[in-house]
C-alpha cells in the first residue's frame, strides 16, 4: 500500500471519529440545559434562605448586644459595691490601725510599728478614690517618719558594727515601706563618718611618720573598706547597684577630711628641704590609688562624668602644689645654681669654671623637666619654663660678671691671654647656646607629645585650676599650630647678646695695640721732621721710601694674629662656631670651610685699622709736601699688611695731600673712601 493511500486512509477515520464524536454532542445538549436550568433554581432557593439566615443572624446579634451590655452594666454595678464594701471596711481597718499605732509607737517595737505601716500602705492602695487621699497618705508619710526615727539609732549601730542580720532586718522593712534610698543615705554616712574617724585615729597614732607614709596607709585603708564593703553590701542589699553608691561614698570622704591631706603636707613642706622630692612621692601616693580605684571600677562601665568626679576628689590635694610647682622649682634651680661655684678668686679660673659647668647646667635642666613630668605629669609646664628661665638667667649673669671682669683686665697693649680668656669665654657661651637650642627642641617635642596623646585620663583636669588650664592650653595651642614661639627665648637672646658683647670685648683686646700706634697719626711731631728731608724732596722712586715706625708695629702685629686664632677658628670649632654666628651676619655668610670664621674676624680687624687710620689722617691738620710722601708710602704699607692691594698710583693719593687745604675739601671726595 503507497503512502497515499494510507494518509487517505487515516484521514477517513479522522472524519468518522469526529461525526460521531458529534453526534453524542448533539444526543446529550438536552439533557446539558436541563440540568443547568435547575441547578439554577437551586442556587436562587439558596439565595433566598441565606437571606434569612441573615436577618436571624442580625437579630441574635442584637439581642445578645443588649445582654452583653446589661451584663457589663451589672458587672460593672457589683465591683462598684464591692470596692464601695471594700472601701468602707479599708476605711474602718485605715481607723484602726491608726488608733492601734499610737500604742504600738509608744512601745517602739520597731517590728510591729513596720507591720502596721505596711498594712496601712495596702490599704491606702484601696483608698485611692477617697475624697481625702492625700490627706491619708501625708498621715502615713509622717508615720514612716517617726518609724525611722525610731529605728535611726539602731540602723547607725548595725551598719557601724557590720552587723548583718539586724541590717538584712531594716533592708526588709525599709524595703516594704518604698524606704530603701533613705536606709541607703544612713548606709553612706555611716561609712562617711567610719572612714572619717579612721582618718582621725591614723592621724593621732602615726603622727610621727611622714605625710606620705601617712595617706599611703590611709589609701590602703579606703582600698581594703572598698572590698569589704562591697562584699558586705551585696550580702545585706542583694544585687543592688553599689559601685555608684561608694563611688559617692569616697568623694564625700575625699572631700571631707580634716584636717585635709593639704594641711599636712602644707606642714611637712614647712619642716623639709628636698620640696620636690616630697611633692613627687606624694604624687606617686596618689597615682597608685588612683590606678587602683580605676582598676575596681573596670567591671561595671561606670558614667564618665561620675568617673570624673571620682579622679578630682583623689587629685584634688594636688592642684595647689602644681600651680606652685614654679615656685618650688625655680627655688630648686638657685639653690642648684648657687652651688655650681663658677666665681672664683682668679679670672682665669672663673673662665675655665664656666666652661666646664655647661654638662651640669643642662643636666639640672633635665631634672627640672623631669620633675616637671613626675610631679605634675607635664600640666606643670608653664611652671617649668618660668623656673628655667630664672635659673638660666641667673646662669647668665655669671658670665656677665667674668665679662665686666675682662673689661677692667683690658689693656693698651699686646694682651694674649685676656685675648685667650675671650675667646674661650665666647666659645663656652657658645657652647651653652648650643644645649639651649637642643633643649628646647626636646622641650617643644614634649609639648607636641603631650597634644597627641590621647589618655583615659587627662590629667590637665585634674591638676590644673581654671586659670592655670587656660594658660597651658594656650602653650600648647602655640607650639602645635606652628607659632613661632621660642619656649627659651628670654634665656637664649640674653646668651645672644652674651656673645655679641664678648665677641665686642674681644675685639677691642685684639685692636687696641693697633689703636695706640695709631694716635701718632694726628701728632704734628710725627710729620714734621719730613719738612726738611732731602730724601722725601728728590725724585726718588718709591720704593725708596721706608714705613715709619708705627706702621712697622701695625703690621708685625697683624700678622701675629693668625697664629693666636689658630687654636680657636682654624680648626672645627662648633661651639664658637655657633657664638660667632649669633653675633653678626657676616659670620653666618661664611663659607663652611676651615678657616672661614677667622677670615671674617680678620676682615673686621682690617677694617677697624683702616676705617681708624681714615679717621686720624682726616684729623692731621697741617702737611707738608714732603710729609704727604711718607704717609702716602705709609698708607700704601698698611693696606699692604692687612692684605689688600692699591688699585691706583701711589702718585695719586700722595697728589690729594699736596693740594691745599680748602681746594682738598672738593677735589679728594672720590678717594677718601678708598682709603
Amino acid at each position: 500500500m503507497s503512502m497515499v493511500m494510507k494518509l487517505q486512509l487515516y484521514v477517513q477515520q479522522v472524519h468518522n471519529a469526529l461525526e460521531n464524536t458529534t453526534q453524542e454532542i448533539q444526543g446529550s445538549l438536552p439533557t446539558i440545559l436541563r440540568d443547568s436550568k435547575n441547578l439554577q433554581e437551586e442556587a436562587l432557593i439558596l439565595k433566598e434562605k441565606m437571606v434569612l439566615v441573615k436577618d436571624e443572624v442580625l437579630k441574635i446579634e442584637e439581642e445578645t448586644g443588649n445582654s452583653i451590655n446589661t451584663i457589663k452594666k451589672l458587672d460593672t454595678f457589683k465591683n462598684q459595691l464591692f470596692l464601695a464594701k471594700q472601701g468602707l471596711h479599708e476605711s474602718d481597718n485605715w481607723t484602726i490601725l491608726v488608733n492601734d499605732l499610737e500604742e504600738v509607737f509608744d512601745s517602739k517595737n520597731i517590728e510591729n510599728i513596720s507591720k502596721r505601716i505596711l498594712g496601712m500602705q495596702n490599704s491606702l492602695k484601696l483608698l485611692v478614690n477617697v475624697s481625702d487621699y492625700d490627706e491619708r497618705k501625708l498621715q502615713l508619710e509622717g508615720l514612716k517618719n517617726r518609724l525611722e526615727a525610731i529605728a535611726s539609732p539602731s540602723i547607725v549601730q548595725a551598719f557601724s558594727s557590720n552587723n548583718s542580720e539586724q541590717s538584712i532586718f531594716f533592708v526588709k522593712i525599709f524595703t516594704s515601706i518604698n524606704r530603701s534610698a533613705q536606709l541607703k543615705k544612713y548606709y553612706q554616712k555611716c561609712q562617711k563618718d567610719i572612714l572619717l574617724k579612721k582618718w582621725r585615729d591614723q592621724l593621732e597614732i602615726e603622727h610621727e611618720d611622714s605625710v606620705v607614709q601617712l595617706v599611703h596607709n590611709y589609701f590602703n585603708v579606703l582600698l581594703s573598706n572598698w572590698h569589704n564593703q562591697c562584699k558586705w553590701f551585696h550580702q545585706v542589699f542583694g544585687n543592688d547597684a553599689s559601685l555608684e553608691l561608694f563611688v559617692d561614698t569616697y568623694i564625700d570622704v575625699l572631700s571631707s577630711l580634716e584636717p585635709s591631706i593639704n594641711v599636712c603636707a602644707d606642714a611637712a613642706l614647712k619642716q623639709v628641704g628636698d620640696k620636690l622630692s616630697l611633692l613627687h612621692e606624694l604624687k606617686e601616693t596618689t597615682k597608685q590609688f588612683a590606678n587602683s580605684l580605676i582598676k575596681l571600677l573596670e567591671p561595671v562601665k561606670l558614667d564618665n562624668n561620675k568617673l570624673s568626679l571620682m579622679m578630682k576628689a583623689v587629685y584634688k590635694p594636688m592642684v595647689p602644689y602644681v600651680g606652685k610647682f614654679a615656685a618650688y622649682e625655680q627655688a630648686n634651680l638657685m639653690k642648684k645654681l648657687s652651688t655650681l661655684n663658677c666665681m672664683k678668686e682668679e679670672l682665669p679660673d672663673t673662665i675655665q669654671a664656666l666652661g666646664l659647668s655647661t654638662p651640669s647646667i643642662i643636666e639640672i635642666c633635665r631634672t627640672a623637666k623631669k620633675h616637671c613630668y613626675e610631679i605634675t605629669e607635664n600640666c606643670g609646664y608653664c611652671g617649668l619654663l618660668i623656673a628655667l628661665r630664672a635659673f638660666l638667667l641667673g646662669y647668665a649673669d655669671f658670665y656677665r660678671v667674668a665679662l665686666r671682669q675682662l673689661d677692667r683686665n683690658k689693656k693698651n697693649e699686646e694682651d694674649w691671654v685676656t685675648f685667650q680668656m675671650c675667646f674661650t669665654l665666647l666659645q663656652s657661651a657658645g657652647e651653652v647656646l648650643i644645649n639651649f637650642q637642643q633643649l628646647e627642641k626636646d622641650l617643644t617635642a614634649t609639648v607636641l607629645d603631650i597634644n597627641q596623646k590621647h589618655n583615659a585620663i587627662e590629667f590637665k583636669y585634674l591638676l590644673l585650676n581654671a586659670s592655670d588650664l587656660k594658660e597651658f592650653e594656650s602653650l600648647v595651642k602655640c607650639v602645635t599650630e606652628g607659632t613661632k614661639l621660642s619656649l627659651l627665648d628670654q634665656a637664649i637672646n640674653e646668651f645672644n647678646r652674651l656673645c655679641s658683647d664678648i665677641h665686642h670685648t674681644t675685639y677691642q683686646v685684639v685692636f687696641a695695640p693697633i689703636s695706640v700706634q695709631l694716635e701718632v697719626v694726628q701728632s704734628p711731631k710725627t710729620w714734621s721732621q719730613f719738612a726738611n728731608s732731602a730724601l722725601h724732596n728728590s725724585d726718588l722712586p718709591d720704593y725708596s721710601f721706608t714705613p715709619q715706625e708705627y706702621i712697622t708695629q701695625i703690621g708685625q702685629y697683624i700678622m701675629t694674629l693668625p697664629q693666636h686664632l689658630e687654636p680657636f677658628l682654624f680648626r672645627e670649632n662648633p661651639a664658637l662656631s655657633c657664638a660667632l654666628k649669633s653675633v653678626d651676619q657676616d659670620y653666618s655668610n661664611a663659607a663652611d670651610i676651615e678657616g672661614a670664621l677667622a677670615d671674617v674676624f680678620l676682615k673686621l680687624v682690617a677694617k677697624g685699622t683702616c676705617q681708624n687710620f681714615s679717621d686720624k689722617i682726616l684729623s692731621i691738620c697741617e702737611l707738608s709736601q714732603p710729609s704727604s710722601r711718607q704717609l702716602a708710602h705709609d698708607i700704601c704699607k698698611i693696606v699692604y699688611y692687612i692684605g689688600l692691594k692699591i688699585t691706583f698710583p701711589r702718585k695719586s693719593i700722595f697728589s690729594v695731600y699736596c693740594t691745599e687745604v680748602p681746594l682738598r675739601k672738593s677735589t679728594k671726595k672720590p678717594c677718601l673712601p678708598i682709603l
